[in-house]
């Protein structure tokens, strides 16, 4: 069978029992895999699943373990399997929702999962040592000590210290400062002699597993004795009460109380440069797993190896994995628990970047074709008079790296200044330990990294998986470094040197090596923060191009360029998922299809812009909001309209935030976003607007479809797995989270796709353009088409390009797999006004069947008007 893969964003909205309701009608369209968010038991009231508090269940208020099995019982019915999306980078730290985190903060270094979690137990500031900075405070920690917003209470016989609704757990070795002054008041020696217990416990560090085992042991015991004594005598209760209520009203005595805990309560702005553990880029809930220790690794995955092993799960899409230390070791270890399942990682490619062949998977999660394909369909000729207008209209640069040099810089500084001050901290001991480089100041390696982190054109590199430097990592480092150099000319050139040197090994030491790991995962973050949520936000020349792993400098792809790609596809990852839209998209893909034809029509485009910008001036006040986000919004609101307000406001305070220019999600500008606000309520009140926009759409409609259903039709005949994600099956027209999560109306689908059961013509099928019929018997054909014929599309069948000639040959790609099967697509639609009976294409010898039409076909020089009259793509299998 030829795969294929459905997205579904499970949660409590639309739980297990709703995902099962609809297996039968993605069956019926074809869909051979259920590809499934995550969906452990997350943080409550989660709307996505990647922040995982307990990896051994299933989240329960989405249906639990019944449901879960009620929904893989229902797959087994239909003969579908299911792509798991599962998350080893991180979890996230919801206090007593995370047992094992709760555990580190009770027990500090000493717990039993203390090596889970990437913390820096012994950071260069000693008064962090073997405590974890949380930063969850609102103010001043000072201050709001003192206003009596931070107090210790007692649940039964534990002991939590309270800032507002969350808690924190009191460790053992203070108790004694709890329970001795009660038992002065009530005179109980048991009670002084357990609060001694308590303090007198050995604190071993987290590599000395029997020590720990034996110090939990002696917890629960005490614990136990304590709950019974309680339990048992009021007195002791009430003593204990009147105690803790004399240690957190003296804020003195609270303060010194608290500095014993394992945890330093921090105003939430420290975690900007101070933070003591590895997050999920710059989200403080989120904190980083070891999974590189073996244990991480079987208590994560025990829970899903186990569903794979009842065959409740067929695949597994790994995310994030750049966020590991060791991600080969990673799959590998992976690839041994689960030798036949399909593994998927979540990699995101740079432009010309490939999949590292080294790791035991079957392929990436379809960014790459994303862009690549879309490509296709954005034309060379518009760069150079868009980027003039773009700078004319705006006054921005048009120098995408220098763009996202700053915005690097800005994530650098703004979000992630803790994990670059860990970078700096292992460069100084480096640097301590080589005669030639101590006398750099720690100012200089800071500017350094930070200049090298903000020139690497790669999310990151692969050093010391193999024990050999690749020699694409020696190029990659080396390029980051000369580039580093050229940007920053004010440092010393041969600290950059050293760098270089560390980050490919050729440096002793183990704290080099350290460097080297670490500068690695925090370059994926640099990247993520720095490019896909911020510059792709600021640079808006053509935002149809900003997308994840994308390359806005990249305007258009050639045909022999994709199908050289698709060759190495096929030799390499045949088993690759191809995907168009993803849950992290920016926009959809018939969003960006419509968008592309901007491309062709720059002339068209400035003068409707320049019209627009005129009428709508009106509605701008002291010059806000700034004319990049207007530029920005037009061109969102021509790939999604008709866009309903609302949905715009959303997504327009969140693409400011996101771009941090003028207000951000940490540092919100009342006057910028109130500007922002207005502006869009009152250019939708604003009928001379409308219309002219309307007007303007209504030209893209019709090419905008035609640009979605040849790039359906590439995914679903180009070597890899198509993945659709939800609701795109018919025409879907939506902006980032969480505008692409909302609800799905599968009921109008199933109602389509019921229609396609009986006998039904191209004609008819064109007649229902508007609801998205075309798109939907695309759809349909194409994977039934897949699962009737797999031989077709498996690792034996190579994709070559047939010959087109004519004055319109450069508006058509066409393909044939394995000689068996034919992809023609028009392409660049607003530019193709001749006639298509002067372009052929030269069809292999044979009789060919068009899968949309019915219409039988022989092989030879064939117009495209013949191929495409009576649908606009053509799909072709041998008769």
């Amino acid at each position: 069978m030829s795969e294929s893969t459905y997205r579904l964003q499970i949660n409590k909205a639309f739980d297990f029992a709703a995902a099962a309701k609809i297996i039968p009608y993605l069956a019926e369209l074809g869909i051979t895999q259920l590809y499934s968010s995550p969906y452990f038991q997350a943080a409550p009231n989660s709307t996505h699943g990647y922040d995982v508090v307990d990896h051994s269940r299933a989240n329960e208020e989405w249906g639990g373990a019944r449901g879960l099995q009620h929904l893989c019982e229902t797959l087994q019915r239909h003969q579908m399997g299911q792509l798991l999306d599962i998350v080893p980078n991180h979890m996230a730290i919801i206090e007593r929702e995370n047992p094992w985190w709760w555990d580190v903060l009770r027990n500090g270094p000493s717990s039993t999962y203390a090596s889970f979690f990437d913390v820096d137990w012994e950071p260069p500031e000693s008064r962090h040592h073997n405590s974890v900075l949380l930063p969850v405070l609102g103010d001043q920690y000072g201050l709001l000590l003192e206003a009596g917003k931070l107090t210790v209470v007692r649940n039964g016989a534990a002991f939590v210290v309270r800032y507002e609704d969350r808690e924190f757990p009191v460790a053992p070795r203070s108790m004694r400062e709890i329970l001795g002054p009660s038992a002065a008041l009530c005179h109980s020696d048991e009670l002084a002699f357990l609060g001694d217990a308590y303090a007198e416990l050995p604190a071993p560090g987290f590599g000395d597993r029997n020590s720990i085992v034996r110090r939990q042991r002696d917890i629960r015991v005490l614990d136990a004795l304590l709950s019974q004594m309680l339990s048992q005598n009021p007195e002791l209760a009430a003593a204990i009460d009147d105690t803790l209520s004399r240690i957190t009203n003296d804020p003195s005595r609270l303060h010194q109380f608290l500095e014993a805990q394992n945890f330093r309560l921090a105003y939430w702005r420290m975690a900007a440069s101070d933070l003591g553990y590895r997050r999920f880029f710059d989200i403080n809930s989120l904190v980083g797993l070891r999974m590189e220790e073996p244990q991480v690794f079987a208590e994560t995955h025990a829970r899903v190896l186990e569903w794979v092993s009842k065959g409740w799960v067929s695949g597994l899409r790994v995310d994030h994995p750049d966020g590991l230390r060791d991600p080969l070791g990673y799959f590998h270890r992976l690839r041994a628990a689960c030798d036949k399942c399909w593994i998927v990682a979540e990699k995101i490619l740079a432009d010309g970047e490939h999949l590292r062949e080294t790791w035991p998977i079957d392929g990436a999660t379809g960014y790459d074709f994303l862009n690549l394909a879309g490509g296709l369909f954005v034309d060379p000729a518009g760069l150079e008079p868009l980027t003039a207008f773009y700078r004319e209209f705006t006054g921005e640069s048009c120098d995408y790296q220098s763009v996202v040099r700053a915005k690097k810089q800005q994530a650098m500084r703004d979000a992630l200044g803790s994990d670059i001050n860990r970078l700096t901290a292992l460069l100084l001991d480096v640097c301590e330990n080589d005669l030639l480089h101590r006398d750099y100041s720690r100012h200089m390696m800071h500017e350094v990294l930070r200049a090298t982190l903000a020139c690497l054109r790669v999310y990151r590199t692969y050093v010391g998986e193999s024990g050999a430097v690749d020699l694409r990592d020696e190029r990659s480092i080396t390029a980051a470094i000369e580039d580093a150099k050229a940007y920053r000319p004010d440092l010393d050139p041969l600290l950059f040197d050293f760098l270089r040197d560390v980050l490919t090994l050729r440096a002793d030491g183990e704290r080099a090596r350290e460097l080297s790991l670490r500068f690695q995962q925090t370059s994926a973050a640099v990247m993520g923060k720095g490019v896909e949520d911020t510059a792709f936000y600021t640079f808006n020349r053509m935002v149809a191009l900003n997308e994840v792993g994308g390359d806005p400098d990249k305007f258009g792809t050639g045909v022999e360029d994709f199908c050289e790609w698709c060759e190495h596809i096929h030799r390499n990852w045949p088993k690759t998922m191809l995907s168009t839209t993803t849950h992290d998209t920016k926009r959809s893909e018939d969003a960006r299809a419509r968008m592309y034809l901007i491309s062709e029509i720059p002339d068209l485009w400035r003068r409707a812009v320049l019209r627009w910008s005129k009428i709508n001036d009106a509605h701008r006040s002291d010059g806000l909001p700034d004319r990049n986000i207007e530029y920005h919004l037009y061109q969102v609101m021509v790939g999604t309209w008709p866009i309903d307000k609302s949905r715009l406001l959303e997504y327009a305070q969140k693409a400011s935030r996101e771009a941090r220019t003028h207000t951000s999600w940490t540092d919100p500008d009342e006057k910028y976003e109130s500007a922002l606000q207005k502006f869009v309520q009152d250019i939708y009140q604003d009928d001379e607007f409308l219309e002219a926009l309307d007007e303007f759409v209504n030209l893209l409609i019709a090419p905008g479809r035609v640009n979605s259903l040849a790039l359906t039709l590439i995914k679903l005949t180009a070597p890899g797995i198509p993945d659709f994600y939800q609701g795109t099956e018919v025409w879907n027209h939506t902006l980032v989270d969480p505008d692409n999560r909302r609800p799905v109306d599968f009921e109008t689908r199933c109602d389509l796709l019921a229609e396609t059961r009986h006998s039904i013509t191209p004609e008819q099928i064109m007649a229902r353009m508007d609801e998205g019929m075309p798109k939907l018997w695309l759809v349909k054909q194409g994977l039934w088409l897949r699962k009737q014929h797999p031989a077709w599309f498996g690792s034996q069948s190579e994709m070559a390009q047939l010959p087109v000639r004519g004055r319109l040959a450069g508006n058509v790609i066409a393909y044939a797999r394995g000689g068996a099967v034919i992809g023609v697509a028009p392409r660049l639609m607003m530019r193709q006004c001749g006639n298509w009976r002067e372009t052929e294409v030269e069809l292999p010898p044979g009789r060919w069947t068009n899968r949309l039409t019915g219409d039988v076909i022989d092989g030879g020089p064939t117009t495209v008007v013949d191929l495409l009259q009576r649908f606009p793509v053509g799909l072709l299998s041998r008769s």
